[in-house]
């Protein structure tokens, strides 16, 4: 199976894990994991914009950042611009928050609630170069997916 393949099954997975239950944060970590059973990813997360900042969610993988400012690091440009940023080696990044020296490349996707930014999606990989294209409309799916059920998550 290649990679577009895993996305797609990766996305009909997690439609069945969000359907029926409206609860944010059971959701989210369900996502996370998921990803990281199916692709093995070194850190997998959810940052949520709290209060003017992001504030750490569900993960799976080591301890984390706790929260992170608009604009700063990887997580608060990708807010900060509302777009998916991939950064083939995190160390060239400017400005980036070394929640782990392992981390070698990252992807971050914003997930929508109407035109805002709600919340981040944050992979890292201990790995250089480990994203692309593929990886972010496979994961951008998935944050629509998200973004469509906000509504209806408490």
């Amino acid at each position: 199976m290649d990679k577009k393949e895993k996305y797609t099954a990766l996305y009909k997975e997690a439609q069945g894990l969000v359907s029926g239950e409206n609860d944010l944060i059971a959701n989210l970590a369900n996502i996370t994991a998921l990803i990281k059973d199916r692709f093995g990813f070194f850190w997998i997360g959810f940052y949520l914009v709290k209060d003017s900042q992001l504030v750490l969610g569900p993960f799976q993988g080591p301890v984390a950042c706790t929260r992170i400012a608009h604009g700063k690091g990887v997580c608060g440009t990708s807010w900060a611009q509302a777009k998916a940023l991939i950064v083939a080696d995190v160390h060239e990044f400017p400005g980036h928050i070394a929640c782990s020296a392992m981390s070698k490349s990252e992807i971050v996707l914003p997930v929508f609630y109407g035109k805002e930014v709600y919340m981040v999606l944050d992979i890292d990989s201990d790995e250089l170069a480990t994203f692309d294209k593929v990886d972010e409309v496979g994961l951008s799916m998935l944050c629509e997916l998200i973004s469509e059920n906000l509504p209806t998550w408490n």
